[in-house]
């Protein structure tokens, strides 16, 4: 047994697996099973009849689908091989993805979410069969309704991003109501507030105008004065901002666009910092959207099962998203008879297992956990700050004009450093794998903030793996004035160096990725 790692301690010897796995469609041989279906029978056979008969032959495969065949250890060493290749977040400190809350997500929440009494309900089923699971939506509404201050939630959302869209689309059908659709074709966001705030109500036909930052960092309000007016829709805004900015004024803000009869939308992406201490209603908000995948212990699932938990305060309830779940007293339901309702945003009744997890992880920290949490947030971001900004070329960006505390991120800066070594935010990134930590994401465009990072540590990050991190920044930094040649290739001791992961990320299909490979010679 190694004694304790002290605080700070660098991973020296750090090397990631790198095996030369094929494609799973190469893998295996015709014949091989990892399981064996039991046989239907004749009674559900009859009962079943030619479940083909309805799918058209113009739908139907010419052949079936060319899978691979494998037995199940085949399945396990080839996966099990994946994710030893991958630095994800069980197997290293991981502060973010640039705007992107990385925290622990328990394991214990992954066993309730495989139970058969949930993997095995169909949202087709009988209302009457699946009481527990419509319960526990409900409860959970009730649950984020009281941390927000909104009146009631949908989970249908798949993401935040998603969540903006059904509030776009709810407020658009809340002007459409009062006949001022067409007038009322202009969203006011901000540059710094997640980048769907923009990109979701553009893609169903509105003007978005963008408020850029003031001196201290947050869009003055005589800039939201002018662009707010009767063409005002609304506003959709993040806050914090992905800066790690609150915006005290804010209140401010949503009297303006009511003001001008428009209405307004909390993106409560980066709501960690504030769970149990403010609240969305509290500052007039009239909807808002929660990242169940981040700041409620859900993991991201590779973009697959994100929630974008979305809640309107009651004069915007009749056009959530259909159906709802709802309760009599004596049993839970759906209603789908909402004629003001905005319709289904995604089938089913959303990303249930995620939901769970997140249900599971509110009941476990209690009110109190809750705000725990936030406080241990904001403690653990400010005080890995103070050890950033004692590295040399590290600043921190408005931090000459708003001197407040950062809550639960920072977006910093590498401009003196780049200057004076020509290493780039970028290169940064990719060398600190070699030290076996996680990095940033460090596109952030546009980059108003001149070779941005971004740092997020969560409540669940310790003080030795904040001190860890920083001594890597520092070693790296240090790396960049001594031998800047060494960042060239970098990552040298991770699965995928430079050239294949920057010259040749993205591989939507398999064959994409071997047209790639074959072409990189890799």
């Amino acid at each position: 047994m190694t004694a304790r790692r002290r605080q700070g301690q660098l991973r020296e010897r750090f090397h990631q697996a790198a095996w030369q796995e094929p494609l799973v469609i190469h893998t295996g041989q015709p014949g091989r099973r990892g399981m064996l279906l039991p046989d239907a029978g004749p009674e559900i056979r009859a009962a079943a009849g030619d479940v083909l008969s309805p799918v058209p032959n113009s739908l139907r495969r010419a052949e079936p689908p060319g899978l691979p065949e494998l037995s199940q250890p085949e399945v396990v060493r080839h996966y099990t091989r994946l994710s030893q290749m991958v630095l994800a977040n069980n197997v290293s400190t991981s502060l973010g993805l640039g705007t992107t809350t990385m925290k622990y997500n328990p394991v214990v929440n992954e066993l309730l979410s495989r139970s058969p009494k949930l993997t095995e309900l169909h949202p087709d089923q009988d209302e009457s069969t699946m009481q527990g699971i419509l319960e526990l939506l409900y409860r959970f509404s009730a649950i984020l309704a009281e941390v927000s201050g909104m009146e009631r939630f949908t989970f249908q959302p798949a993401g935040g991003s998603q969540g903006i869209l059904a509030n776009a689309l709810m407020m658009r059908a809340y002007h459409a109501s009062r006949g001022e659709a067409e007038q009322r074709d202009e969203v006011i966001t901000t540059i710094f507030s997640h980048p769907a705030n923009a990109a979701a109500p553009a893609t169903i036909g509105y003007k978005v105008i963008t408020l850029y930052p003031g001196p201290d960092g947050i869009p003055e309000l005589d800039a939201l004065r002018a662009a707010a007016g009767p063409r005002t829709a609304g506003l959709m805004m993040t806050n914090p901002e992905d800066t790690g900015i609150f915006n005290p004024r804010v209140a401010e803000y949503v009297e303006v666009v009511h003001a001008a009869g428009g209405l307004c939308a909390y993106d409560q992406a980066n709501a960690n910092s504030i769970l149990g201490v403010t609240r969305a209603r509290d500052a007039g908000f009239d909807m808002c959207q929660f990242n169940l995948h981040k700041t409620f212990g859900v993991p991201h699932g590779c973009m697959g099962g994100a929630v974008g938990a979305t809640g309107v305060q009651p004069a915007l309830v009749p056009f959530l998203p259909s159906p709802t779940v709802e309760f009599d007293g004596t049993r839970y339901y759906l209603d789908a008879d909402r004629p003001l309702s905005v319709g289904a945003v995604r089938s089913g009744l959303g990303n249930i297992g995620s939901t769970l997890k997140a249900y599971a992880w509110v009941c476990a920290m209690g009110a109190e956990g809750l705000r725990d949490a936030a406080h241990m947030a904001v403690l653990n971001n400010n005080y890995l700050l103070q050890k950033v900004l004692a590295i040399p070329g590290a600043s921190l960006s408005f931090a000459a004009t708003n001197p407040t505390r950062r809550l639960e991120q920072a977006r910093y800066s590498w401009e003196q450093m780049a200057a004076e070594t020509g290493i780039h935010t970028t290169s940064v990134h990719d060398r600190m794998i070699d030290y076996g930590v996680q990095g940033y994401f460090s596109s952030h465009h546009p980059w108003l903030v001149p070779e941005p990072f971004t740092l997020e540590p969560t409540e669940s990050t310790s003080q030795e793996e904040l001190d860890e991190f920083a001594a890597v920044l520092g070693r790296v930094v240090d790396e960049a004035h001594q031998n800047p040649g060494i960042f060239a290739s970098a990552p040298h001791n991770s699965t995928a160096g430079a050239p294949v992961r920057q010259g040749f990320k993205p591989a939507m299909t398999w064959q994409a990725f071997e047209a790639i490979r074959d072409t990189a010679g890799t």
